[in-house]
């Protein structure tokens, strides 16, 4: 493999950058710069040099192949994070023979590729990068920790066993078999079935933690929305205006709730309207409303809404500084009756949050899905009979396949450049 090189920390102007080298040759270009090494997982001061140009004075450390992040050795150099001293040793590293700048997520690749990470910790340690709240962090740091890997496990030791009791009936199939094994198969599978229909239940509230909750405030025109949006995003983020109609397409602020990611949604106005441009803002209010997490409805006094509520969705009177009313009532303009909002909205979505399981996107689903499908069509082979056996043993082993590319052991290979250009060239 080559030995490949790059800043491992952000770019721009800090108090220390790290520069990772892995390959064969880290070692040898890192005692290039540093003169000498110090032991393995032993921090050592040392002054950096190429030739005759000093380059900075840097804490060095160095990993044995299997026991660094990537599974080769590693070398890093911890220099003075001024942007010219970054470009100086990175472009001394490239003028050292068989060393090339690593590519988007190349040190992970070879993390995955050397059996140091599965795929699902490859997912957790992006979400992990890439996470704004403390749910996000835990979330990701629970499948970095290789909380997916254990759960297939369990499963797959399940199926192996399974496995081999159908495979004994096999073997012996021109002999008297002395126990039926087709009741402990049967218990195997459906025990099996059942966990990853668990999983699969608590799949999407592990999804909207990661890409966060939608919450759309929906109602008439002029009825407060926009106030209400600016009120709880503390700042100015939707016009508003004595205008009925003034917001024509949907505004968006995220935001943290209680370590939740949330994105509000300000919609337009929902009526009848002869305007054109209003009339499509109107459509797409109801269709991002009808997609949303929750909704909060916005009604003046004793109005109706428009739309049918869904199970969880928050009905909330506006302007109660000008209409009081009873039940949960605000004004956006004044602020009162907003902290009740906010705990409500929050109760709710953590509520929705607290059913999360390990697995969180689109692949892990349709894993789980090929799965039981594998599962049901061994359990059917198995209740037909012995003469089915063969026919049973392959559903377990497809079942086992789809388990086993949750964690990239097998049928991922055309996901790989899609999942790692995520990625930034240090990671």
């Amino acid at each position: 493999m080559d030995t490949i090189f790059a800043l491992a920390t952000a770019r721009g102007k800090a108090g220390v950058a790290v520069i990772r080298i892995s390959g064969p040759r880290a070692w040898i270009a890192a005692e290039a710069l540093a003169g000498s090494l110090p032991e393995p997982r032993v921090a050592g001061l040392r002054r950096l040099r190429l030739g005759a140009e000093d380059l900075d004075e840097a804490v060095v450390l160095c990993f044995q192949a299997g026991a660094s992040f990537t599974g080769e050795d590693v070398a890093e150099l911890h220099i003075h994070g001024a942007i010219a001293t970054v470009a100086a040793v990175l472009q001394a590293l490239g003028r050292i023979d068989g060393l090339r700048l690593a590519e988007p997520g190349e040190f992970t690749r070879r993390a995955l590729e050397n059996g140091r990470l599965d795929l699902a910790q490859v997912e957790g340690l992006a979400d992990l990068i890439d996470a704004e709240t403390e749910a996000q962090r835990k979330q990701a740091l629970r499948v970095l920790s290789g909380a997916v890997g254990q759960v297939v496990d369990q499963w797959r030791s399940k199926l192996v066993r399974a496995a081999a009791l159908i495979e004994a009936t096999i073997d012996f199939a021109d002999e008297e078999v002395p126990v039926d094994v087709s009741p402990e198969v049967l218990d195997l599978i459906g025990g099996i079935a059942q966990d990853i229909r668990r999983e699969l239940g608590r799949l999407s509230a592990a999804e909207r933690i990661r890409e966060g909750f939608e919450v759309a405030i929906v109602g008439n025109p002029n009825a407060g929305k926009s106030t209400l949006l600016n009120a709880l995003a503390g700042r100015e983020a939707a016009i508003t205006s004595e205008i009925a109609g003034t917001t024509r397409d949907v505004i968006e602020v995220r935001m943290d709730l209680a370590g939740l990611a949330v994105t509000l949604l300000d919609t337009a106005g929902l009526r009848e309207t002869e305007d054109v441009v209003e009339a499509i803002g109107v459509r797409r209010a109801l269709e991002r409303a009808g997609q949303c997490d929750l909704r909060i409805f916005l009604l003046d006094q004793d109005e109706i809404p428009l739309i049918q509520p869904q199970d969880g969705d928050l009905i909330v009177h506006g302007k109660a500084d000008l209409h009081p009313v009873e039940g949960m009532s605000i004004s956006g303009k004044t602020g009162k009756g907003l902290d009740r909002l906010i705990a409500e909205i929050t109760a709710r979505l953590s509520e929705r949050a607290s059913g999360a399981g390990v697995m969180s996107r689109e692949r892990h689903r349709d894993a789980l899905i090929r799965a039981i499908g594998a599962l049901e069509s061994a359990q059917d082979e198995v209740l037909r009979g012995g003469e089915r056996a063969e026919l049973a043993a392959e559903g377990l082993r497809q079942a086992a396949r789809a388990l086993e590319s949750l964690l990239g052991r097998v049928d991922v290979e055309h996901l790989l450049d899609e999942i790692f250009a995520s990625f930034c060239i240090g990671k």
